[in-house]
């Protein structure tokens, strides 16, 4: 081969690698902090760099949670985000790429809570759906003084630090960044938002998939989510974002 034709080779080679480069729609929920505005968050890391290991680029479009299966079925966007493990969408399924660790949170002065029977007689907040999602929540729910699921989760740390309710059943990240917010812009709440709070998982972490429109992107996601999870890549991420939240989290977000 002489070098003009190996040239040749290496630019069209070259070529064709820029050319399966996708800028890949994606539709994510707007949880924060897993997913923020400007594709900043725990989840949002771990998809951008594990697409951009694969070549691709991201754009994001942020929509409420469910909200954003829907809007994917119905054509919007080329994947969607924190899919829950064997729920059909209109795509293809990615490997399980984050585990969201749902719990109990209390105020620290408060008893511990370690189980669902530990609740029996408090009342008690949640995300919308959750009886649903969470084993054995729904059955336990009888032996609440009172339960409300809340779309908002602001609502959840406001209606704790207002001693309005005794426990927040939901993600301990999630959770803790709400605190956060309202710490930060917490002028004449009522209530002190920087009371101590504890967190306890009481759940097996739940597991969520992405699913892309092409399946070649699927396979892509794959493959690259496999290698930074061998070199250390998302271990990384998911122990960063963690230890922004430890004074909630301690020892009880999945090791992390």
């Amino acid at each position: 081969m002489t070098k003009t034709t190996t040239a040749l080779t290496l630019s069209l080679t070259m070529m064709a690698g820029a050319a399966a480069a996708d800028d890949i729609l994606v539709i994510g929920a707007d949880l924060p902090p897993m997913m923020m505005a400007g594709g900043d968050g725990r989840e949002a890391e771990i998809i951008r760099t594990t697409l951009e290991r694969c070549g691709h680029s991201v754009t994001w479009e942020l929509q409420p949670f469910t909200r954003h299966w829907a809007s994917f079925d119905a054509g919007r966007g080329d994947a969607v985000t924190t899919v829950p493990m064997g729920m059909p969408t209109a795509g293809t399924a990615s490997v399980a790429y984050v585990n969201y660790q749902n719990g109990v949170s209390f105020l620290g002065a408060q008893t511990p809570v370690t189980s669902l029977g530990d609740l029996a007689g408090r009342s008690v907040v949640t995300f919308q759906g959750a009886s649903d999602i969470l084993p054995d929540l729904g059955a336990a729910t009888d032996s609440f003084s009172s339960y409300r699921e809340v779309t908002d989760q602001m609502v959840h740390s406001q209606l704790l630090f207002s001693g309005r309710i005794d426990a927040v059943v939901g993600d301990g990240m999630i959770f803790a960044e709400y605190n956060r917010q309202l710490a930060a812009n917490g002028d004449n709440l009522g209530f002190d938002p920087n009371q101590h709070v504890r967190f306890n998982a009481t759940f097996a972490p739940s597991s969520y998939t992405m699913a892309f429109r092409n399946p070649a992107h699927a396979a892509d996601f794959d493959r690259c989510f496999a290698e930074a999870t061998t070199d250390g890549t998302i271990q990384a991420i998911n122990t960063k974002w963690a230890d922004r939240y430890r004074d909630v989290l301690g020892d009880q977000y999945m090791g992390y």
